[in-house]
């Protein structure tokens, strides 16, 4: 069984995620997927809460509460 799909903003500092929905403006999405937030893509939480600070490969971006909420993501085990 797959774990359930959260928004990002619920994860926790060290927790590892598969992205599996961007929503909002067409723009907004289209910005984030450029810096490697997009469907498919594994994401760790460096600092939990607002501004929610991720890593995506060797760059780090930080997101605040209201656009990490946006991000839909299946929490894996790592």
């Amino acid at each position: 069984m797959l774990p359930e799909l959260m928004p990002l903003e619920y994860l926790h500092a060290g927790q590892w995620a598969d992205v599996a929905e961007v929503s909002g403006e067409p723009g907004w999405v289209s910005r984030l997927a450029e810096m490697g937030v997009r469907i498919g893509s594994r994401v760790r939480v460096v600092q939990g809460g607002s501004p929610c600070l991720l890593q995506i490969g060797d760059s780090r971006l930080s997101l605040r509460g209201d656009w990490a909420m946006q991000i839909l993501v299946r929490p894996v085990a790592c």
